[in-house]
């Protein structure tokens, strides 16, 4: 048993301290997410780590036809759905070791926060979170990499005791023009994709090639027709 004063590192640090590529990525993460540090995507990256390695363990188990695998292969996959990493059926093992870090980020409270509109960036919403102005189910969370459940998704809102949840306060008013804007942002990107998709007939069908040389071959001038007496 450790010493509960000195409690034991609950992240790895990558094998390799300098690393181009990786640190550019970390760095992007880092300021898309509105992470504090490093540390958070390293702590996001160790818990899907080792969900993988668990699928992998319990795959190789199943295959002896351990009984207690099959119990904790249940367990595992009811976590993966509870915090929606997974569907809540049909899923199975194979399915864990397609997780990554970024589906971890996307359920943290801070992400949370700023896709419900609540916030207008990310760095916002942790402001927000840490200073006590976001609620679960009417209990107050101030800790940003807090893992959102399915269930409590939909019940993320402002807190009703603090000032910004009043509809007249300035930030919620600067909240309601930046929504605007991002749903035009939006609404014209989908168009664009929409328009993007449509493709001029480069070949046309012979149907229409006959169709069209027979219109041609009609003279222009049709001959007088004579007078029937």
């Amino acid at each position: 048993m450790g010493d509960p004063k000195f409690p034991r590192r609950s992240y790895d640090t990558p094998s390799h301290p300098w690393q181009g590529e990786r640190i550019k990525e970390e760095a992007i993460l880092v300021k898309q997410y509105g992470l504090k540090n490093k540390r958070e995507l390293w702590k996001a990256k160790t818990i899907v780590r080792d969900m993988r390695k668990q699928s992998r363990d319990l795959q190789a188990r199943i295959r002896t036809g351990e009984g207690q695998a099959k119990l904790e292969t249940e367990n595992l996959l009811r976590k993966c759905a509870k915090i929606g990493l997974l569907p809540v059926e049909g899923t199975k093992l194979d399915d864990v070791l397609g997780l990554s870090d970024l589906s971890l980020l996307d359920r943290r409270l801070q992400t949370m926060v700023f896709q419900k509109g609540l916030a207008s960036t990310v760095g916002q919403a942790r402001q927000f979170i840490v200073h006590g102005h976001i609620c679960i189910d009417d209990q107050k969370i101030t800790i940003p990499g807090y893992i959102v459940t399915r269930e409590d998704e939909d019940k993320i809102v402002m807190n009703p005791l603090s000032p910004i949840a009043d509809e007249m306060h300035p930030l919620k008013q600067a909240q309601k023009e930046i929504n605007a804007v991002r749903e035009h942002k939006e609404e014209a990107s989908k168009f664009r994709e929409e328009a993007g998709k449509k493709k001029f007939v480069k070949h046309v069908p012979k149907e229409v090639e006959a169709a069209a040389q027979d219109v041609e071959d009609v003279p222009v001038e049709l001959p007088p027709t004579e007078e029937v007496n």
